[in-house]
């Protein structure tokens, strides 16, 4: 089974003045990989509830995230093949991936999509119950990019495996 590409961020926060901190992707091939993103000077707001919950800190960022300049190129590598990846939260994301590109002085090379336009009914009825049954069976660590696109695209594939 060719499996979506599924891509994820995670963010300073979730109100204005939010920015990118992290973006992961899950491959077609299943696949993982993040790159965590070095804040804009003008990038200030930080929600510590959201640090709380991906766990990553400013100063991780600082010392290890990577130019917007040098992510976005990658995103561009990564999905301009692809042409397609998806997300299950598109409003931010979206947003937050437009910023990142913004800033980059770059444009996308790929299109992100609502993951919401390739599940049917039988795939969304299932969705919660078999996120969660992943979550635990798998151990999976949430909130961080990469774990949760790749969550994702299980969940996709099981709902679909479940008759979707």
């Amino acid at each position: 089974m060719t499996l979506p590409t599924l891509l994820d961020i995670e963010a300073s926060g979730f109100g204005r003045g939010s920015y990118p901190i992290e973006v992961g992707l899950a491959r077609a091939d299943g696949s993982c990989c993040a790159s965590l993103i070095q804040p804009l000077a003008e990038w200030t707001h930080w929600d510590p509830k959201a640090e709380l919950l991906h766990g990553i800190s400013r100063a991780r960022l600082a010392r290890e995230g990577l130019p917007v300049e040098q992510v976005a190129r990658w995103l561009n590598d990564e999905l301009g093949q692809a042409g397609i990846a998806y997300s299950d939260s598109w409003g931010y994301d979206n947003t937050w991936l437009s910023l990142l590109f913004y800033h980059a002085g770059m444009l996308p090379t790929f299109r992100l999509e609502a993951l919401r336009v390739l599940l049917s009914e039988r795939q969304l009825s299932l969705w919660h119950a078999t996120r969660e049954a992943l979550v635990e069976e798998l151990g999976i660590r949430r909130h961080r990019a990469a774990e949760d696109a790749r969550l994702l695209q299980l969940v996709y594939a099981r709902t679909l495996d479940a008759g979707g």
